[in-house]
């Protein structure tokens, strides 16, 4: 087996596009301009900004001041839900959300509790699906927002959010839905699907680290966390970065035209490593087989820590993840895999391969060479099979 570097975490981040790094090179050091200056350098980063704005609104098919830049996506949620609880507190203080939300929207839901707020976490099933039926159930008169993710980041499941956008429009109740996974992997409408706050970010679609988004549906009552000066129609107040909202929007203008095609390839090679991988025994799929994204696989493999191995991929060469990225410093079982019925013991023993534009045949081939080996190599010394047993 020849070595070789098999990146295998898209999920977690993306290269940035050479056509993304392009487009933002000038803004570093020739189109440096505030915004907020009027002169003609901050008019023409203004107008770059316009522009990206306009782009981004397209693909999801809103208007273009509905389109708020921020530092992250973990700050669009924070502002989402703290922003949405703050303004409407005179109407109630429940929240509805799921257990298998990234912490982003449930940390941010757990400091709200500690407000005084009631939050109803909703459960999945086995394969990572919320009931729209238990959506409308939970909804009471006090009820301000419900916040569903379209697609997990951990296991890939995709929810049916026209469903609950449309429950939550009819129960005239805010609709939020964190697409940091799907937006640009697979189409949204938030027209369509009757969505009022969509948070988004450019590094997990080949844009840079520190550019998030989020749009908020015109007359939507939201309080910004961030004061100061007028930026961003006086929602988040910050200079804002330039560069990456400009980078930002070139990967949107990228994927719009390439995202069918990127879907496609992505979820040929998805089925394969599917396949071989349940090949092994005692080995299963984490998330739905069918409504899931094109990229995301993420298997269990009893008798083994994730962790261990993860370490013996990576010594030949594939880099990958187990459980969440964010938080896999942690030794706690993944929430995600708690909540879709897995034990700890079991939930240790993830591991999520999530591929992307760059992911080639050659890569799948070599992936599954390694996993079954390293699989195989690591049950022959594992004490956990005989305690399990």
């Amino acid at each position: 087996m020849t070595y070789m570097e098999v990146y295998m975490d898209y999920a977690a981040t993306t290269p940035v596009d050479p056509r993304v790094f392009s487009a933002m090179k000038p803004y570093f050091t020739k189109k440096f301009g505030n915004t907020m200056s009027l002169h003609s350098k901050g008019r023409e980063t203004k107008e770059a900004v316009e522009e990206s704005r306009k782009t981004i609104a397209k693909m999801m098919n809103s208007e273009a001041h509905e389109i708020i830049f921020t530092g992250s996506a973990t700050e669009s949620a924070n502002m989402i839900i703290k922003g949405v609880a703050f303004a409407n507190r005179k109407k109630g203080k429940h929240i509805v959300t799921s257990s298998i939300e990234h912490h982003c929207v449930l940390e941010s839901a757990r400091w709200l509790e500690k407000q005084g707020y009631e939050i109803t976490r909703l459960p999945v099933d086995k394969f990572g699906l919320v009931d729209p039926i238990l959506v409308e159930k939970a909804i009471r008169s006090d009820t301000i927002l419900v916040s569903i993710m379209h697609a997990n980041n951990e296991i890939g499941t995709i929810q049916d959010i026209k469903k609950i956008g449309t429950i939550c429009k009819e129960k005239g109740v805010y609709y939020h839905s964190d697409a940091v996974q799907s937006f640009g992997k697979i189409p949204i409408d938030v027209k369509k699907m009757n969505i009022d706050l969509l948070s988004i970010s450019a590094h997990k679609m080949y844009g840079p680290k520190g550019v998030g988004g989020l749009y908020i549906k015109k007359g939507t009552k939201i309080e910004p966390l961030l004061h100061g000066g007028g930026h961003e129609f006086k929602k988040r107040a910050s200079t804002i970065n330039v560069a990456g909202i400009v980078g930002f929007a070139e990967a949107v203008r990228v994927q719009d035209k390439e995202m069918a095609s990127d879907a496609k390839k992505q979820s040929i090679l998805r089925d394969k490593i599917i396949k071989e991988i349940l090949k092994i025994d005692e080995t299963y799929l984490n998330g739905h087989l069918i409504k899931r994204l094109p990229n995301n696989t993420n298997f269990g493999f009893s008798y083994i820590e994730g962790e261990s191995l993860l370490l013996q991929l990576d010594i030949n060469g594939v880099f990958a993840s187990t459980g969440s990225a964010c938080s896999s410093d942690s030794l706690e079982a993944s929430h995600v895999l708690l909540a879709i019925g897995l034990k700890p013991q079991e939930a240790h023993g993830s591991l999520r391969l999530s591929l992307g534009k760059y992911t080639t045949k050659e890569d799948v081939d070599y992936v599954l060479e390694v996993v079954p080996k390293s699989v195989e190599r690591l049950r022959k010394i594992s004490p956990l099979k005989k305690e399990i047993r």
